[in-house]
């Protein structure tokens, strides 16, 4: 199994909520870069925050990525979820390639808990930072961190 885990570009300050948060022209910038770096890659699935921010982060990447497969909005994958749901939700999931759009500090934290089994050790993630992780199954500990891009 192959999974990436993008954060969202940089995004404005000020919103009427933290949900409705909008990319700005830099972080939509900072996004295409990152997006460049999973051209040809077989992505199966590309799963998403539901705020505004990681929906517009993944349909860049979406529209930048010949044959990609359309983005997935899931409830699971917020600022605030928990790592834990995270990995059952994946563990679930049939496809072996998957693109996971989201925030910090969950993008971080999931990342430390994949590949040392446990949450001291978070991955730092610049926004529009991405990783890659490889192993047999998402579970804490069973995962290797491949490689990390950080657009700036």
């Amino acid at each position: 199994m192959k999974l990436w885990l993008l954060r969202h570009g940089q995004a404005e300050a000020h919103a009427s909520s933290d949900a409705q948060r909008c990319l700005t022209a830099h972080g939509r910038q900072e996004v295409l870069h990152s997006a460049a770096r999973l051209i040809g890659q077989p992505l199966q699935a590309i799963l998403c925050s539901p705020y505004i921010r990681a929906r517009q982060t993944a349909e860049l990447v979406h529209e930048a990525l010949a044959n990609a497969p359309a983005v997935e909005i899931v409830p699971w994958l917020t600022p605030d979820s928990s790592v834990r749901e995270v990995l059952a939700q994946l563990a679930a999931r049939p496809e072996s390639d998957i693109l996971l759009v989201s925030h910090q500090p969950l993008v971080g934290e999931l990342a430390g808990r994949l590949e040392h089994g446990h949450r001291q050790q978070p991955l730092p993630m610049v926004t529009a930072g991405l990783a890659e992780l490889e192993g047999e199954l998402p579970l804490a500990g069973g995962m290797r961190l491949c490689g990390q891009f950080s657009p700036r």
